[in-house]
C-alpha cells in the first residue's frame, strides 16, 4: 500500500532492530521486526538497518525520510554513531551518510534513548510536560533529557546517558568500560543470568515449574508470568531490580532538580512489581524539596516510544 506523508521510524536494539511507517499523527502504518544479530559484527548490522527500511518502503511507499534511534553518543548534526556498547567493533560510524547512500532518502541519527524521549514529547507522556527524564530499559539502560520543551544533548549528543551512572563504584564491570553501572545490573541479558544464578540456590520457585527445568528459557517476560501468578521469587526478582533503578534515578533527579521521569522499553512491562519498588527507593533516596513532585510514570507510548520517536526525527524541529 502506498501511504503519503509520513517517516520510516527505525529503533536498534541490542537484541531487534525494530522499523515502521508512522504519520504525522503518530499513527503505525506497517512495522517489522528482525534480528539485530550484533555478535556477527557491526557491519552486519548496519546491513540488518537497511534490510528493515527496505522492508517497511516496499510495504508502505516513499517517505519523507528516515529516522534511526542508535544506542551509544550520537552525533545529531552529522549522523556519526560513536562506540555503542551492545554493539561489538563498531567504532565511529556515519550511519547517516551511509542510510542515504543506501535508501536514497533523507536520513537522520539520533541516539535511541533521546529518540523515544522525542517521542514522548510529541505524542505521549511528556506531551503536557517540556521537562522530563526519559529512561529505556531493554538491553541497555538509556536516558533522555528534555528541559523546557528542548532536548538536551550536552557538548557531543552523549547527555542523558543514565545508563551508566555508577551504583557501586567497586562493583561489576560494565559494557561500556566502567564499573557498578546500573546498566551492568537490570540490562536484560542481566536480568537473566543473574535470575539464573538465584535459581540454583533457591530451587523451589515456580518459575521453574514454567520453564518446565529449562533454564535455557529463561527471559525478563517469563519471570514477569511468574510474578503475575504470585510466585514470591519472581516478584523479590524484580522488586530488586527495582531497588536499583530508584538509587540511579534518584542520583538523576538531584543532578538535573527535574522531577518527572518517564520510564519505557521492554523491562518497563513489569508493571507494579517493578514501579512500586523502583517509587519507594527513589523517594528514599532523592534530596528532601524534590521528594514531594517526584513522579516516576510509565511511557504512555509503551514499547513503541523508539520506534514513534525516530520516525518523528523526520520532523522534528528543535
Amino acid at each position: 500500500m502506498n501511504h503519503k506523508n509520513f517517516g520510516i521510524g527505525i529503533d536498534l536494539g541490542g537484541t531487534n532492530i525494530k522499523a515502521g511507517a508512522v504519520d504525522k499523527s503518530g499513527k503505525i502504518l506497517f512495522k517489522t521486526s528482525i534480528p539485530t544479530e550484533a555478535g556477527l559484527g557491526y557491519k552486519h548490522v548496519i546491513e540488518q538497518i537497511v534490510k528493515a527500511a527496505k522492508i517497511v518502503a516496499d510495504k508502505s511507499g516513499k517517505p519523507d525520510g528516515v529516522g534511526t534511534g542508535a544506542p551509544g553518543v550520537v552525533d545529531f548534526k552529522t549522523g556519526e554513531v560513536k562506540s555503542p556498547p551492545n554493539i561489538p567493533g563498531w567504532g565511529n560510524v556515519n550511519l547517516k551518510k551511509i542510510l542515504e547512500k543506501e535508501l536514497r532518502f533523507r536520513a537522520v541519527v539520533e541516539n535511541d534513548a533521546n529518540a523515544a524521549a522525542i517521542g514522548e514529547y510529541i505524542y505521549g507522556a511528556g506531551k503536557q510536560n517540556g521537562t522530563f527524564i526519559m529512561v529505556t530499559l531493554g538491553t541497555g539502560v538509556g536516558g533522555g533529557i528534555f528541559f523546557n520543551g528542548k532536548l538536551f544533548r550536552g557538548e557531543t549528543g552523549g547527555a542523558g546517558e543514565i545508563g551508566h551512572v555508577t551504583i557501586n563504584y567497586n562493583g561489576r564491570r560494565c559494557n561500556c568500560g566502567s564499573y557498578g553501572c546500573i546498566e551492568a545490573y537490570v540490562g536484560n541479558s542481566r536480568i537473566v543470568a543473574d535470575t539464573k544464578k538465584k535459581i540454583k540456590v533457591v530451587k523451589n520457585t515456580a518459575l521453574l515449574d514454567l520453564l518446565e527445568g529449562d533454564l535455557s528459557k529463561l527471559s525478563p517476560k517469563v519471570i514477569f508470568e511468574a510474578a503475575k501468578a504470585g510466585d514470591e521469587f519472581s516478584r523479590d526478582v524484580i522488586a530488586q531490580i527495582g531497588e536499583m533503578l530508584g538509587a540511579a534515578l534518584a542520583s538523576a533527579a538531584n543532578l538535573l532538580d527535574i522531577s518527572t521521569i518517564v520510564i519505557g522499553g521492554g523491562v518497563s512491562g513489569f508493571g507494579k512489581f517493578l514501579f512500586e519498588p523502583l517509587r519507594r527507593s527513589a523517594k528514599k533516596r532523592v534530596l528532601a524539596p524534590l521528594r514531594p513532585r517526584l513522579k516516576i510514570i510509565r511511557s504512555k507510548l509503551g514499547n513503541a516510544a523508539g520506534l514513534k520517536g525516530a520516525a518523528a526525527l523526520v520532523y522534528y524541529k528543535e
